[in-house]
């Protein structure tokens, strides 16, 4: 059994395949996940699990150096943007609207979708290096 936190296969395979620069995605039950895109579904009932706990999941796993976030995150969901900005620490944060970061989906190696019910509680993580 594993001894490190996270314990969903899915997003354990996807983390340990992706390289320096690669990205996953993290985003709310409504968020639109492009065909051509993993897909890893937790989403079970509303806001189960939250994003904010499956975000803390994938950060205890996933070496972070930059996240992109959609500017209306910061204006509709503020408390949710706070939080972030408080998890991430010092980690860069590109803003594009939330067209863009749809559109950003598709360059991901997954999208794992929560049961988050939070307008623009979407993140895309890019992958940095441990060395």
């Amino acid at each position: 059994m594993r001894k490190t936190t996270l314990l969903n296969s899915s997003i354990s395979e996807e983390i340990s395949k992706m390289g320096h620069t690669d990205s996953i995605a993290i985003g709310d039950c409504g968020l639109p996940i492009p065909k051509e895109t993993r897909r890893i579904d937790l989403a079970l009932v509303k806001n189960l699990p939250s994003f904010m706990d499956t975000l803390k999941a994938v950060l205890a796993e996933l070496k972070v150096e930059e996240v992109v976030i959609a500017k209306e995150t910061k204006e509709v969901s503020p408390e949710i943007f706070e939080e972030i900005k408080k998890e991430i620490g010092h980690v860069k944060i590109t803003f594009v609207t939330h067209e863009e970061l749809k559109k950003e989906l598709k360059n991901c190696k997954a999208v794992v979708r929560t049961g988050e019910q939070t307008p623009y509680a979407n993140i895309i993580l890019k992958s940095g290096v441990v060395f």
